[in-house]
């Protein structure tokens, strides 16, 4: 069976319980009164759903091309994100900006590329700017944060090509994750041992809010027929731990969001980066 079918079977049970979703809560944040304070948000991030949904739907049903075009439009602007949070000079710049689609391309057209090879292929790509400059200052930092993104970012991304049907599960159930974990907060996560934050990276992720995004996962995964425990865990591990992940980045560069173009997110790599560690994961427990 083909990558294009497999990926229109998952299409066709996922796009009903999508667009009822996203039905059900547009009905519901309309309907929010005034003076809740977090009305206007949740109808920015409604909006972003509406519009994102489709165009993640549509790229993976087109099959593998689809899926690396999604992989390196997505990679692009998520590593040019990543690299002005950590300041990362031009040459380094560049690097990253011409993996985030050399890699999904290699997982598209030669996907037996990406082995040990490709992996030292990597360490050496992620040194060379610094090495060439003669950087004595700063060249294992740079180097140590281009491989970090390489594997986060680009390479992560390629689960969108080599995972067929499953990245699209994968990407429903990550987004139910996220609005389940805000539910559980919201609702459980007010008092309590449930409303104790998981890190001081992120105070207000919550236990509460890992117990929401288990059922919203496993829901999301029975919905559209890919629900397996090994995959369940993979996803609730990216949605927990991906959000912490970028928090941590965040941090040490000392900014609240990756950017400021994507209504009710932030930056591309907010919306993400549960999706990012998701995907790795299910690569890794897939293989």
């Amino acid at each position: 069976m083909s990558a294009a079918v497999l990926a229109g079977e998952v299409v066709g049970r996922a796009v009903p319980v999508v667009a009822g979703v996203l039905g059900a809560g547009g009905v519901a944040v309309a309907a929010l009164p005034s003076r809740v304070r977090a009305r206007a948000e949740l109808r920015r991030r409604w909006r972003t759903w509406a519009l994102a949904a489709p165009l993640f739907l549509g790229a993976l049903w087109a099959g593998r091309a689809g899926a690396f075009a999604l992989a390196a439009g997505l990679g692009v602007v998520a590593v040019a994100e990543y690299a002005r949070m950590v300041r990362l000079p031009r040459a380094d710049r560049a690097v990253l900006s011409s993996a985030a689609v050399l890699i999904p391309a290699a997982a598209w057209l030669a996907p037996v590329a990406l082995d040990l090879r490709a992996a030292a292929a990597l360490l050496v790509v992620s040194a060379l700017p610094a090495l060439l400059t003669g950087d004595t200052a700063r060249g294992f930092t740079r180097a140590s944060r281009v491989l970090f993104a390489l594997l986060w970012i680009p390479v992560s991304l390629t689960g969108l090509v080599v995972l067929d049907g499953t990245a699209l599960a994968v990407g429903v159930a990550v987004a139910f994750g996220d609005v389940g974990a805000w539910c559980g907060g919201t609702v459980l996560g007010r008092r309590g041992p449930l409303s104790r934050p998981l890190s001081a990276l992120s105070p207000n992720k919550t236990w509460a809010g890992v117990l929401g995004a288990a059922a919203a996962t496993a829901a999301a995964l029975a919905a559209v027929g890919a629900f397996t425990a090994p995959l369940w865990a993979a996803v609730l591990t990216g949605c927990v731990l991906g959000d912490l992940l970028e928090s941590m980045v965040k941090r040490e560069a000392g900014v609240k969001d990756a950017g400021s173009w994507l209504p009710g997110f932030g930056g591309l790599l907010d919306r993400i980066d549960s999706l990012l560690l998701a995907l790795l994961l299910t690569m890794a427990v897939a293989s």
